[in-house]
């Protein structure tokens, strides 16, 4: 029992270097937005080709998830999150340089394909660690994760007071460095035979219909994430704020999810049924897109905290969920690779229809009722996620004989 218990000393600095490296997962987005402006003025972007710099990041998020386990086996899991790491670090510290625009683009791409190695493998790590623990702990990865953003986007443009942009958007690579140290030191790979056993690699997620529905789910939560994460900054520029009040705006916005990313997994832990979790949720990203669409400057940063709340609980409640049709740890892995997998590819393309309406309209007015649309979308999907229903769609026995993979 005690071996169980995540909270001895060992398994304390394990749950350190988790935290770690979810601080690291989203800097090369989260910093780019305050310094949008000067960034464009310097390298002549238009929000078109700017909103690049997070379409493919998240893009290789999605397409990287299909073969992250894949890629892993050669070094195994712990293994492989600290190669990812190392190429995190060399993609921010490229940043000092960049030199054009394919550059810093450049930098973009390589930073997904870092984090979406991590982003795949890291949820098996957790399942596999923290076993019956594991909802509480993704509960701490994912709220790092915002943490990161949070800290980004608050500390990026201080950064610019004193330095350039390049050298303010390079200055992350100490923070990747730092968790790639207590990566190493800390995380040594454990035994898996048993898990492998009971987990057959050949289960077809994409014949089953829950696999997308859950896809679906994260890819709306995540469109609204990823789209805000580009465009708020930019938007409140547009509105008057200087880069300094447009990067704590981007900064609060982070605060509130770190506080729903506490909070609303730990409300759902209390019940087996997260679907009262999810509607709450979804209520709170559609008021919050609408009255920032229709009413911005009424009560911007209330309708600011409305959507950080929204989409802070929106996040981890995906992962929740995911692992909740699937005791086995590397099985429930696979599906939230593939659960990412479809859900960053569709993700990605909506900070792209978002600056491609700015550039268009020369407003973000339609972009937010979209996202405010895709709330209701993902309000009408997650009341299908009853606890019934897991089973219904995963039987035990076919997890275990994955050539009769369900089609329903």
């Amino acid at each position: 029992m005690q071996n169980a218990n995540p909270w001895q000393s060992t398994e304390r600095l394990a749950l350190l270097a988790i935290v770690l490296v979810a601080l690291n997962l989203r800097p090369a987005l989260a910093a780019i937005g305050p310094l949008l402006q000067g960034i464009q003025a310097d390298l002549l972007l238009s929000f078109t080709a700017a909103s690049m710099l997070t379409t493919l990041p998240v893009l290789a998020m999605g397409l990287l998830s299909f073969v992250g386990f894949r890629l892993a086996a050669p070094l195994g899991l712990e293994r492989s999150v600290l190669a990812a790491l190392a190429l995190l670090a060399l993609a921010t510290a490229l940043r000092f340089w960049a030199p054009a625009a394919g550059v810093l683009i450049g930098t973009a791409l390589l930073a997904g394909v870092a984090i979406a190695l991590i982003q795949t493998l890291m949820p098996a790590i957790i399942k596999q660690r923290f076993g019956l623990k594991a909802p509480l702990i993704m509960g701490f990865y994912v709220t790092a994760i915002m943490a990161g953003a949070a800290l980004a986007a608050t500390g990026t443009p201080l950064l610019a007071d004193l330095l350039s942009w390049r050298q303010s958007l390079g200055q992350w690579v100490w923070l990747a460095l730092l968790a790639l140290l207590c990566w190493a030191w800390r995380m040594k790979p454990v035994v898996t035979k048993s898990a492998e056993a009971e987990a057959p690699p050949a289960y077809a997620w994409w014949r089953n219909r829950r696999s997308w529905q859950l896809a679906v789910f994260f890819a709306l939560g995540t469109s609204c994430y990823v789209s805000v994460l580009a465009f708020l900054a930019p938007y409140a520029l547009e509105l008057g704020y200087s880069a300094r009040q447009a990067g704590l705006l981007l900064g609060f916005l982070t605060l509130c999810e770190v506080v729903a990313g506490l909070l609303f997994p730990w409300w759902a832990s209390r019940h087996a049924d997260r679907r009262p979790v999810i509607a709450v949720l979804c209520l709170l990203q559609l008021v919050g897109f609408t009255a920032l669409a229709l009413f911005p400057a009424s009560a911007l940063w209330l309708w600011v905290a409305l959507i950080g709340l929204g989409i802070g609980g929106i996040f981890p409640l995906a992962m929740i969920i995911t692992m909740d049709h699937i005791d086995n740890p590397v099985q429930a892995g696979r599906l939230t690779a593939f659960v990412q997998g479809v859900g960053y590819i569709i993700a990605a393309f909506s900070p792209w229809l978002a600056g491609l309406l700015r550039d268009w309209l020369h407003s973000f007015t339609l972009a937010w009722l979209g996202l405010a649309a895709t709330s209701v979308m993902a309000l009408w999907l997650g009341a299908k996620f009853s606890v019934a229903s897991y089973r219904q769609h995963f039987p035990l026995d076919e997890i275990a004989a994955p050539d009769k993979a369900a089609t329903s």
